[in-house]
């Protein structure tokens, strides 16, 4: 990384930051950016997953208000998260680089697609209802493990399985999704921390973006609709998908 490309990785940071707290897919804008100055993408993934964990620092602190009274909820649901997202990052660090260069496409692709579907995901969501639900915990669990692997979309598949599992406003939900996501992104950090390629001169500009935006996206969350940008970012989300598809498979 040169001197020149840390405000263009803050300016990432910020804006990924703001996105995953609103529309939960920081992975498709940073992501993507750290391939285009030039990471492997297996050092791209490990160096987004440990700058990642900024935002949920940033947006747990923009979202006590909404936090008051669910400490024990995100410990429970958080120690669940951990777990899934340690499971994921061992998966991760395990499988060949080339493997992931070619799978990569078709997460993201995936998580765009999901993004589009979010509104009537929930919908189904919601018919289901209880927090001690097994298959729901199960459910959780599961998405911990994606998105201790690869992330993208994680948070919107979390906020589903909340959805159906707490009776709250959904501005509350949200906010318990981005500390208990942020979980499972740390565990996971910590492993490619101390195993992966991660690279650090990338990882503190973006880190220092992410908790910015973090910090500001739950504001946006409570006086903005997020529908334009969701779709915004679903349709560049696929379209990153598609070049990485010809990258990787050309």
């Amino acid at each position: 990384m040169i001197t020149a490309h840390l405000p263009i990785l803050f300016g990432v940071g910020v804006l990924a930051g703001v996105v995953s707290t609103v529309v939960s897919l920081a992975s498709v804008v940073s992501y993507p950016a750290l391939l285009a100055l030039g990471l492997p993408a297996l050092s791209a993934n490990v160096t987004n997953t440990v700058a990642l964990v900024f935002t949920a620092v940033g947006a747990a602190a923009g979202s006590q208000r909404e936090l008051t009274g669910q400490r024990s909820r995100v410990l429970r649901l958080g120690l669940l998260t951990a777990l899934g997202g340690a499971t994921g990052a061992v998966l991760l660090l395990v499988t060949p680089s080339r493997a992931f260069e070619l799978i990569a496409p078709w997460l993201i692709a995936g998580a765009s697609l999901i993004l589009l579907l979010q509104p009537k995901a929930k919908r189904l969501a919601e018919r289901s209802t209880g927090e001690r639900s097994r298959p729901l915990r199960l459910a959780l669990f599961t998405v911990a493990v994606y998105t201790g692997y690869f992330g993208a979309a994680g948070g919107i598949l979390t906020l589903a399985v909340l959805a159906a599992m707490i009776d709250l406003p959904l501005v509350r939900v949200n906010a318990v999704k981005n500390v208990i996501a942020g979980l499972a992104n740390g565990v996971a950090a910590l492993g490619f921390a101390l195993f992966g390629p991660v690279r650090w001169d990338a990882v503190v500009p973006l880190a220092a973006g992410f908790l910015v935006g973090g910090w500001i996206g739950p504001a946006l969350v409570r006086r903005l609709p997020g529908e334009a940008l969701r779709v915004i970012v679903a349709v560049c989300g696929v379209a990153v998908a598609v070049k990485l598809g010809i990258d990787s498979y050309g």
